[in-house]
């Protein structure tokens, strides 16, 4: 099975202390269904497009487990903290 990489890429963020209230509940449901955070914040280099505030890429076994820590009651538990908060744009990829 190929693994599947879950990229959110944030529009813009109204209170970043909201980010990490955030973080802390979705980390433990990340880590139920084996997901590996690869990058989370830290620099940004934009070199093409729109400048984004936050990028998160975190790798799963395969698309299935991604899928299912998105629709987990423990991630959406996770996002009610972001709702108004942040805007962004998640996407689950298929690796090669």
């Amino acid at each position: 099975m190929k693994k599947a990489y879950w990229i959110a890429i944030y529009k813009k963020i109204e209170n970043p202390e909201n980010i990490k209230k955030y973080a802390k509940k979705a980390s433990p449901a990340i880590k139920k269904y084996k997901g590996k955070i690869l990058s989370r914040g830290g620099k940004i280099k934009t070199i093409e497009g729109i400048k984004s505030p936050r990028t998160v890429l975190i790798e799963f076994a395969n698309m299935k487990d991604a899928l299912n820590c998105y629709n987990s009651r423990e991630y959406q538990d996770a996002m009610k903290i972001g709702k108004g908060e942040f805007d962004r744009h998640i996407q689950i990829v298929e690796g090669v």
